[in-house]
């Protein structure tokens, strides 16, 4: 169940990052920190989706592992995009309880699977 939900909120994530990305680009003329924040927001859901067809249960954790990582990144480079005003404050609260609701549900996976590893062994 937890999986789908991830697996669908870290896809709107990414179709949210990518019309945002095309705001900074185009409205903003900003292209250096965008691209970075694209590379990391898209591959949140990437890495979801090679989780779901993971090979075994530590490749799961190991690939939504990497799915946070990006996901923090991410939070990163809306804050920094914020802080150097780019971005007004508007923008990223459009973004970041997103980015940040994906992040706590992709930690809380990774703990119950963590948990049901150390439980079974």
């Amino acid at each position: 169940m937890s999986e789908s939900i991830i697996k669908n909120k870290s896809f709107e994530l990414a179709v949210a990052g990518v019309h945002f990305y095309k705001l900074l680009t185009i409205e903003k003329k900003e292209f250096i920190m965008s691209k970075q924040f694209l590379r990391s927001i898209t591959s949140v859901g990437a890495n979801v989706r090679e989780a779901t067809n993971a090979q075994s249960k530590s490749d799961f954790i190991h690939k939504l592992s990497i799915s946070q990582k990006e996901c923090d990144e991410t939070i990163y480079w809306l804050e920094l995009l914020k802080e150097t005003n780019y971005i007004s404050n508007e923008e990223f609260n459009s973004l970041y309880p997103k980015s940040n609701e994906v992040l706590k549900i992709i930690r809380s996976i990774i703990t119950t699977s963590k948990k049901l590893i150390t439980h079974n062994s």
